[in-house]
This record gives C-alpha cells, sequence and structure tokens, in this order.
C-alpha cells in the first residue's frame, strides 16, 4: 500500500492518514519546532501579560523597522507550505519574497496586499477601511483585512520567506505560516508569483502580466487593480492573452474582455450599477467610485484562479492584458491610458532565470 504524503488534501482524501509532520513558523515560534511555541518572555505583548507571564502571548507579533527585510521563515526540507496567515500593516510598502531551495533569486516578489488580490490596501492602521471581503478557495480575506493564503508550495532542501518594509514608518506584522515536512514527488513543481503596475499604460501597448518565462509549468492565476485615469466611460474590453510554447505575434489562447475573463458579462452592470462577487475561483470584489472632495479615480480588484482549468505550457509562457474601452458615442473602441497593476501566479520547474525586480516605492506609491 502505498503512504500517503499529506500533499493534496482535499475532501476526497481527507481521511487518509499520512506521515506528513505539522508545523507553525509564527512571532510565537519563530524556527517552528516541536515543543518551541508560546516560549518567549519578551515579545510585542510583554506589558499586556505582566500578571500573566510565559505562555500568555507574550510574542503574537513582530515590529519590522523601517527600511528592513525581516526574515519570517528559514525551513529546511522536504516539505510544503500549505497556508499562511497575516495580519497588521497590508500594503504595496510591505514586499513579500519566497525563495526555494537556496536560489539566489526570489520565486516569489509582491506586495503583500497584492499577493492577496487586494491591491488597494494602503492604509498604515488596521482598524481603518476600507475594506471588502473575498472569498474564495485558494485565497481569503476577512475582517478587518485578515489575508489568507492556501496555496500549497512544495520544496525539497529549503524554503525561506522573508518581509520588506518599505514604509517611512516602523511596521507591526501578525502571521502564521503553516507547512508540514514530507517526501515531495519528482513531478512536483514551485509556485511562483509576479508583479508588476503600469501607470499609465503607455498608449498603444499591452500591460505585460507575465513576461516571458521558460521552462515547464501551469498558469494557476491572475489578480489584478485598475484605476481609471481620464473618463469613467466602460474601460474593460481588454482582451488577455496567453502565448504558448513559441508563439510570437498571436497567442494561442485569446479572451474576449476583461469582464469575460474574471468570469462576468456586459460590464458587470445591473439596473445602472456595478454589482460585485466573490466566488471560489473568480471575482470582481471591490469598486471605488468616491465622491470626495478629492479622491474622484475609480478603482476596481478581481481576480481569476485556474485551480481546475490552468494554463499548461512545455516550453514558456507570456501573458498580456489590453487596455481597452468605449468612446463615449459608444459605437467605437477608444485605447485607455489606466493604472493597471496585476499579479500572475504559477507553477514550474526551478530553474535561474530572472524576471525584472521589483519597481521602486516611488512607482508603486497610491494617491
Amino acid at each position: 500500500m502505498n503512504t500517503f504524503n499529506g500533499l493534496g488534501v482535499n475532501m476526497g482524501n481527507l481521511w487518509r492518514l499520512s506521515n506528513a509532520k505539522s508545523r507553525c513558523i509564527s512571532p510565537e515560534n519563530f524556527t517552528g519546532a516541536k515543543g518551541a511555541g508560546a516560549m518567549a518572555t519578551e515579545g510585542t505583548g510583554a506589558h499586556c501579560a505582566t500578571e500573566l507571564g510565559q505562555g500568555w502571548k507574550i510574542s503574537p507579533s513582530v515590529v519590522i523597522r523601517s527600511g528592513e527585510e525581516f526574515t519570517l521563515a528559514a525551513i529546511d526540507g522536504p516539505g510544503a507550505v500549505q497556508s499562511m496567515w497575516f495580519g497588521g500593516v497590508i500594503s504595496r510598502r510591505s514586499i513579500l519574497r519566497i525563495y526555494w531551495d537556496h536560489s539566489e533569486h526570489p520565486s516569489v516578489e509582491c506586495p503583500l496586499s497584492d499577493f492577496f488580490a487586494y491591491g488597494w490596501s494602503n492604509i498604515r492602521e488596521p482598524f481603518k477601511g476600507p475594506f471588502a471581503p473575498l472569498n474564495s478557495l485558494p485565497v481569503v480575506v476577512n475582517p478587518n483585512k485578515g489575508m489568507n493564503c492556501f496555496w500549497e508550495m512544495p520544496f525539497r532542501q529549503h524554503c525561506r520567506i522573508t518581509l520588506e518594509n518599505r514604509d517611512s514608518q516602523d511596521m507591526v506584522s501578525y502571521y502564521h505560516i503553516n507547512y508540514i515536512l514530507t517526501d515531495v514527488p519528482d513531478d512536483a513543481a514551485y509556485f511562483h508569483a509576479y508583479f508588476y503596475r503600469t501607470n499609465p499604460v503607455p498608449y498603444m501597448q499591452d500591460h505585460v502580466i507575465l513576461p516571458k518565462i521558460s521552462g515547464k509549468g501551469h498558469y494557476v492565476g491572475t489578480a489584478l487593480t485598475i484605476g481609471l485615469n481620464g473618463p469613467g466611460n466602460w474601460w474593460g474590453e481588454g482582451e488577455v492573452k496567453f502565448f504558448i510554447d513559441g508563439d510570437e505575434a498571436f497567442p494561442t489562447i485569446c479572451g474576449t474582455g476583461t469582464e469575460d475573463y474574471f468570469g462576468g458579462s456586459y460590464d458587470w452592470e445591473v439596473d445602472g450599477r456595478y454589482m460585485t462577487y466573490s466566488t471560489p475561483y473568480m471575482g470582481m470584489y471591490h469598486v471605488d467610485q468616491s465622491d470626495g472632495l478629492y479622491a474622484h479615480q475609480q478603482r476596481f480588484a478581481m481576480y481569476r484562479w485556474h485551480v481546475t482549468d490552468p494554463i499548461r505550457f512545455e516550453q514558456d509562457l507570456k501573458v498580456t492584458i489590453q487596455d481597452l474601452g468605449w468612446r463615449v458615442t459608444g459605437s467605437e473602441y477608444a485605447v485607455r491610458q489606466d493604472d493597471i497593476a496585476t499579479v500572475a501566479f504559477w507553477y514550474q520547474t526551478l530553474g535561474e532565470q530572472t524576471l525584472p525586480p521589483i519597481q521602486s516605492s516611488r512607482e508603486l506609491e497610491i494617491f
């Protein structure tokens, strides 16, 4: 009888026994070592627990100093990250990086907010809005900005996860990184995520969701935020294109519009208003149409997870989206120049190719 390694757990195999070892890294157990949790005598909760002592929530969070890159986890494999939770300050000023098997280059490099498809989060105070729930299978955002990730991420030798604070202020971060130590099969690919923002999109040019990558793998998701620059006419006619295994001028897969790719239809309009939704695999869950004195930019956030329909590639892959809408007449397309930021999620073989590094703090700034 084959021994179950504990990977790929779902409702159909939840009953299977496994030799996998469960571990969790958090501020209460920085190494994830067995029997080493809640041992802290110093931490952000020490003052609150003055009369209680060790074992009573002494270290629930960490303070990451301005300009510091903090190592959240360093794990020797083989094993797999199975879920992650973050709380506290969530914004584009904090950069999440994940390195597999002692690689020099991160396979994940993304603002913490955008990694959870929550790109418009830009407020330092955790108890202030805006807030919109996101309810999907791989990613869940709960009140108040509780960020949850369930992408399974196997690794063979080592996993290192860091969080950089690019803010001018110190940042309080809460986190749990749940993982298992277990055997990893030969055909297990490595999880990747790539963030890119174009503001504004140059005229008649596509926004690149994923530059051309080489290797074998499958594309599993897109998170997109867009802020409309200029007239707020309908903006979502842009086609998402997948250039697979040598495609040049024309892609193998081409969608028919932005809202179509994210599972909606006809502008998401119901009775003259945008209708939001959040489902297991796709959603357009956040619309900001502020009527304040200065903040008038319409902003949208959406996601599409290719969990049951991954885009597979053998040699290479490139993904783009057009910034296209309608002119006010409604009879002619209008090429737009909006603020688009995306995260591409995929699994592939681990190579030493490098994608462009994440943009500067100024380039990521939200006004």
